[in-house]
Order: structure tokens, then sequence, then C-alpha cells
């Protein structure tokens, strides 16, 4: 049973944007538009040439952001801030996912490679707050991105959690990697199932998922 395979864990571990929210709600699409425009306005790149250049530093280098340290000397303060002034009124507050997350046993944390104070924007938005014990961003990591390993050796570190009793639920396969290689059991939440060796449940529905752990 897959209830079975989580009874030693201790410590969860939730990616943010489409993982605790919905891919349908589209809330990245305004984070995706402002990056680009950053993106425009510091390589003077037009439009369409901007985009590609975001998606290219995303593929290589795990974050946009990571991309624009390495090329073009970017404040990483500066661009978080930019690129998470946004709307979130599209999310909606979902208590069943709430409460299914505040009783899972041991610790709870979000983990992101946005910012910490726009990941509490966005889980007061979906009245998950209360839901969690920490938040980290990418500052937490120095600024190095998930999918590095160096990533979340700092991120777990610094919150002391031990890997071997942890599990990582997140939309994007390749940040499965190193939690798998740490020895977490890793969930990837998306609508599609990405079939991978670090991969050892798929879901398309987090509340069911977390459901049936119960």
């Amino acid at each position: 049973m897959t209830k079975n395979r989580f009874a030693h864990v201790r410590a969860w571990v939730f990616d943010l944007d489409n993982t605790l929210y919905s891919p349908a709600v589209r809330l990245f699409d305004q984070i995706e538009a402002r990056m680009n425009a950053y993106v425009g306005r510091v390589t003077g790149l037009a439009k369409d040439e901007a985009a590609h250049l975001r998606r290219d530093y995303w593929a290589r280098y795990g974050t946009t952001l990571a991309g624009l340290m390495t090329h073009h000397d970017v404040d990483p303060e500066d661009y978080l801030i930019d690129v998470h002034d946004i709307a979130f009124d599209a999310l909606t507050p979902d208590p069943h996912l709430a409460e299914l997350i505040a009783t899972l046993p041991g610790r709870r944390i979000v983990y992101t490679n946005g910012s910490a104070p726009y990941a509490a924007q966005v889980l007061k938005a979906r009245g998950l707050d209360a839901a969690f014990d920490a938040i980290y961003g990418v500052e937490h990591a120095q600024y190095a991105p998930k999918p590095r390993a160096e990533a979340f050796d700092r991120i777990f570190a610094l919150d002391g959690l031990d890997p071997a009793e942890a599990a990582m639920f997140e939309d994007d396969p390749r940040n499965l990697a190193a939690p798998h290689a740490l020895g977490m059991r890793t969930v990837h939440v998306a609508p599609e199932a990405t079939p991978a060796p670090h991969i050892h449940h798929h879901t398309d529905d987090l509340v069911g998922f977390l459901r049936s752990l119960r």
C-alpha cells in the first residue's frame, strides 16, 4: 500500500508553484511575462528573443535568475521582487488541502525556487499558511536553484531535516533527482506522469494522494 511506503516519513517537503495549486490556475503565466520583460531590459533583446533566452536559461541553469546572475551580473533581490509583483486573486483557499497537510506527522516545509516572501503570499491566498512550519526560498540556498544537489543540501542542512525520513512533492520531475539520491520518497505532482527511476509516485490529485496516506 502507498500509505506503508510513507510510514517512516517525518519531514514533508513541498514545492510551491503548480504543486500547491493547480497549474490550470495559470498563476505562473504572470511571472513568466515579468521574467521575459526583465530579461529584455537587461539584455536589450526584443520580446520573442528575450522569451527564448529566458527558457534557455531555465533549461540550462534551473532558473532564469541563475542564468542572469551567471551572464549578466543581475542583482537577485531586485529580480525576485520584480518578477513576483503579481496579482494573487486567481488563487482560492483549499481547506481540505490545508487540513491534510497540517495533520501530516512531523515537520512540514515549503521549498521553492521563488522567494520566501512570494511563497508566503501564495500560501496565504490558498489558506495554507498555518499548515507549514517553515518556508524556504531560493535566497536561503544562496541563490543556487533546484535541481542542483547543493541547493537541496543547503536547505536541508538549514532546516535540520533527515532526508532518509523525508518526502518531496514537486511538479518538475528533474527537481526530484537529487532528493531521490538523498534517500527521500519522491512524488511527482502533475497532470501527466513522467516515468523516471527517481520518481516513486505520481499524482494529478494532491488532495486525493494525501488522503490515501491517512
